[in-house]
């Protein structure tokens, strides 16, 4: 499995940003997706996580109101739209995927997910 993300940039505190991630290669019959994000001098934290069916979905309450992630089962993608973008979002972004085998695994640990793209960076300016 890989992920490839994108979307990324930087951008004024008030903005929007919406990243994308496509997963290619054998997946499981069920997998969920997640975000993850690394700011400098910091541990990779969980941003938010979307079921394989898209109905549940799973934040930090950091963003919460302001982030919404999304997937696309036909094209195998996910989406994080991130809106009120503040300077303490500027991280680099991960997507992770989770296969089925992971489901007894917290999701929001990097435990939790078994592939991770290549990160996309993301600045926010005051």
């Amino acid at each position: 499995v890989q992920l490839q993300a994108s979307g990324g940039g930087l951008v004024q505190a008030g903005s929007s940003l919406r990243l994308s991630c496509a997963v290619s290669g054998r997946t499981s019959n069920n997998y969920d997706f997640g975000w993850f994000r690394q700011a400098p001098g910091k541990e990779r934290e969980f941003v938010a996580s979307i079921s394989d069916s898209g109905k549940s979905t799973w934040y930090v309450d950091s963003v919460k109101g302001r982030f919404t992630i999304s997937r696309d089962s036909a094209k195998n993608t996910v989406y994080l739209q991130m809106n009120s973008l503040k300077p303490e979002d500027t991280a680099v972004y991960y997507c992770a995927y989770r296969s089925d085998s992971m489901f007894g695994i917290s999701r929001y640990t990097e435990n939790g997910y078994d592939a991770w793209g290549q990160g996309t960076q993301v600045t926010v300016s005051s």
